[in-house]
């Protein structure tokens, strides 16, 4: 595991970004003796693969460390896992991180969100208004694998969080996104898309918006792990590549949708 780096990034051109904040795995080792959970229940809850789709934008930062770390899409004061309660009922520690430990990994947390405002200047001081695809993975065998999923009624295939979007500049702009990527094909079928049903987005998304109110437009995209195995951990090969594909063939409407915002 590396020990210094936080998170990889590109800043490309155009007005598109993504992150996938909770893909990473790595924990510091300071911490690591003092982690309860095995592999595969931390693999279970973090959102592995959702970093190979970053990669259908120009700009994008990937975090490395995992949510058990320091869970950068909770708000400061939750963003390290101290009970149960705030983490699926799971018990994280063997012995709770020293107050040391847990002031290093907000210093992690405010040094991403640092970069991440500095990334999102940038671009929007060229481009006026952006776009960020806020990616994620949520579970649906949450009884075991021998088990029945979840509803599909109410746990779509692809779940898009909006709840904090400025509806007024961007409202046109998300309608064609959920549209485009019901209709993309998805190994020769439609993806199940719809909006604010599971999730409307959380502290990216919230920071974001409240930080750049006028200028940003985030989509916290949530997909349902059809794409994997999420007991055993292993990945969809096909599947994985069809939702890069499906959420690439959105791209040409987000930037039509863009041209037509008036930048104030």
């Amino acid at each position: 595991m590396n020990e210094t780096k936080l998170w990889i990034e590109q800043e490309g051109e155009g007005p598109l970004l993504a992150t996938s904040v909770h893909a990473g795995h790595d924990i510091r080792n300071e911490l690591l003796p003092l982690i309860a959970l095995d592999e595969a229940t931390r693999l279970r809850e973090e959102d592995p693969y959702t970093d190979a789709w970053v990669h259908v934008v120009p700009s994008w930062l990937i975090p490395k460390r995992s949510r058990f770390e320091v869970d950068l899409n909770r708000e400061r004061e939750e963003a390290v896992y101290l009970s149960p309660e705030i983490a699926w009922g799971l018990h994280i520690w063997k012995h709770p991180p020293t107050q040391k430990a847990i002031h290093r990994s907000l210093e992690e947390y405010d040094e991403f969100y640092e970069e991440l405002g500095e990334i999102i200047g940038d671009l929007v001081k060229h481009y006026g208004h952006l776009v960020i695809f806020d990616l994620h993975a949520y579970n649906h065998r949450r009884e075991g694998p021998d088990f029945p999923p979840a509803d599909p009624e109410t746990n779509p295939e692809v779940n898009i969080g909006t709840g904090s979007v400025n509806r007024e500049i961007y409202g046109a702009l998300v309608e064609r996104f959920v549209n485009d990527l019901s209709h993309a094909n998805f190994l020769g079928r439609s993806l199940d898309v719809r909006e604010n049903v599971k999730f409307e987005g959380r502290q990216v998304a919230h920071w974001i918006h409240e930080k750049f109110p006028n200028s940003t437009c985030v989509l916290a995209i949530e997909f349902k792990k059809i794409f994997m195995d999420e007991w055993t951990g292993a990945g969809f090969v096909k599947e994985i590549e069809a939702i890069r594909d499906a959420l690439a063939s959105t791209l040409p409407g987000l930037l039509e949708e863009l041209k037509s915002i008036p930048i104030k």
